[in-house]
């Protein structure tokens, strides 16, 4: 980890303030400690996020290249953007601070091309566009550069501005379904058979349909270099007669999204209600995803920063400037943003070689759940376009689970009492998997009018019976909203007032050791993934800068 990650810096004064909580005294009790958590993790995600928009990473390189019209694979079956990239920076990986936009949008005018030839020219090695760089420092070349670099943007802006606008007619048209809604996961690994299970999910009452993007080149490669096998899309060995296997693409590739986006559109006419699509990437492709996601209406993407470093092992100033700048892009197109209940922190008890107890663990995630929460507030992110998650992963594997989702989700009425919450059944053995279910009925009521979202895993065959089922746990929350106490007590108290101590500990830890304080001792830079690609910007060029109407 970096030594400049480990202390926040003062704000600048640029990011937005966060809203005063008004939480609902109906639904959770008052906590005067809310306030001083709020208050740290706006204090650092405003210092953080100041930082990370200064800063510059190869994903995000890779994100403006494919912004400008630079897309596909090249010669060598390769993704294009990321071969350019690379080969920009194989000689002299200190390029990276200055950008790669202008000196290709240079090479464009010097040889009147198309950004999708340069691109190829230049990952094959016909166009050096190091050489190119050489000529921006003439005022001329370098202002020209800028304003094509700009128009290109802008086409590009533009044509997320009108997916904006044609999302929400459709809205208008179609009406939304009532909320919370019901998600599910796609499991067609396929674009083909990814279309036809999506038709079946949307026909069958799902509101939201999430996609999982497969890991991305660099994770591959970066995973397989510290002994891991990274899961990769891999196309079927039987390829269907009269199909070319060039045509097999994963479900969440962009042509696969593309392909799916229309295929909801068409099942949301025939239910008169609109389905939204949801995707969720692996670490290191945040500026991408993005830009795919804005390029194909996707409606809600799983962005969590703080969860990367945390637990995906990724350098902390990698992730937080390749989701600022992810963000900006996600702000512009209009959409969601959904933020997990919080990691899993297990640094500090293997530094000292004992475990921490459930409220420990509760508010450890809390805290970072709300550090994430200010990060995407401070990045443009509006509150009512940002969800977060209600029960951690863990938590039907507890010794009390009944009283600790409660307590979980009143806690987070309390301090997001203007975000929508979000109930994400994880992958569990047997045993957990069956409590799962019931831990919802039981933590619905305390969400009052703030569940947004339910995911359900959904096996082969049971769609209907996962529907009905969720569907009645949101029906009877609302009669057991009614008859509940006044207020939290009992255990599911006493365990949310422990945590709530406990997260604002880790913060305030997180402010004074920095990242250490959840990560454990630090440890050298290399140790974390991405720590040699990302740097602090030396060129104040924003071809993002163009201003929505």
């Amino acid at each position: 980890m970096s030594e400049r990650a480990a202390k926040p810096r003062p704000p600048d004064g640029t990011a937005r303030r966060r809203p005063a909580a008004r939480p609902d005294p109906a639904v959770t009790p008052a906590w005067p400690a809310v306030e001083r958590l709020l208050s740290l993790a706006d204090s650092l995600g405003g210092a953080w996020s100041a930082r990370a928009r200064a800063s510059t990473t190869i994903g995000r390189e890779r994100a403006l290249l494919r912004l400008v019209g630079v897309d596909g694979l090249d010669r060598a079956g390769q993704p294009l953007a990321a071969r350019v990239v690379e080969r920009y920076l194989a000689r002299d990986g200190r390029r990276l601070a200055g950008g790669l936009l202008l000196p290709f949008a240079v090479a464009l005018l010097e040889y009147e091309s198309t950004p999708q030839q340069l691109a190829l020219d230049a990952a094959s090695g016909a166009v050096d566009l190091g050489l190119e760089a050489e000529l921006l420092q003439d005022p001329g070349r370098r202002a020209a550069a800028e304003t094509l670099a700009l128009e290109l943007a802008a086409d590009a802006l533009e044509r997320i501005d009108a997916g904006r606008t044609a999302a929400r007619e459709l809205r208008d048209a179609l009406g939304d379904p009532v909320r919370p809604w019901l998600g599910a996961t796609l499991g067609e690994p396929n674009a083909d058979e990814g279309r036809a299970e999506a038709r079946h999910l949307a026909a069958g009452g799902v509101d939201v349909v999430r996609v999982r993007v497969p890991a991305g080149r660099e994770l591959a490669e970066r995973l397989r270099a510290v002994g891991l096998e990274p899961p990769l899309w891999r196309p079927r060995t039987a390829v269907p007669v009269g199909r070319e296997p060039a045509e097999e693409a994963p479900a969440g590739s962009q042509r696969g999204l593309a392909a799916l986006r229309e295929v909801l559109d068409e099942a949301a006419a025939e239910r008169s209600a609109y389905v939204r699509l949801m995707t969720t990437a692996a670490a290191l492709s945040a500026p991408e995803q993005a830009v795919v996601a804005a390029f194909e209406r996707v409606d809600l993407v799983e962005a969590d920063p703080v969860g990367e470093i945390v637990e995906g092992r990724v350098d902390p100033d990698r992730a937080l400037a390749d989701h600022a700048d992810a963000r900006r892009l996600l702000a512009r197109a209009g959409a969601g943003v959904l933020v997990g209940a919080g990691p899993l922190v297990v640094g500090p008890d293997l530094a000292r070689g004992l475990p921490a107890a459930a409220p420990e663990r509760a508010g450890r995630a809390l805290a970072l759940q709300a550090l994430a929460v200010a990060l995407a507030r401070h990045d443009g992110i509006r509150p009512e376009r940002l969800l977060v998650g209600a029960l951690p992963t863990w938590l039907p594997d507890e010794r009390d689970p009944g009283a600790q989702a409660i307590a979980a989700v009143a806690l987070r009425r309390a301090v997001f009492p203007d975000l929508g919450l979000v109930f994400d059944e994880p992958p569990l053995e047997p045993r957990a998997a069956a409590r799962w279910p019931f831990l919802l009925a039981a933590a619905l009521p305390w969400a009052g009018g703030a569940a947004a979202l339910v995911l359900r895993r959904v096996e082969a065959g049971s769609l209907s019976a996962t529907a009905w089922g969720t569907r009645a746990a949101a029906e009877l929350a609302v009669a057991s909203a009614a008859a509940r106490p006044a207020g939290l007590v009992g255990p599911a108290r006493e365990h949310a007032d422990a945590a709530l101590a406990a997260a604002v500990a880790t913060l305030q830890r997180l402010a004074d050791e920095g990242w250490p304080a959840v990560l454990g001792p630090a440890s050298p830079p290399p140790d974390r993934l991405g720590s040699d690609a990302v740097a602090e910007r030396t060129d104040a060029f924003d071809p993002l800068a163009v201003r929505r109407p």
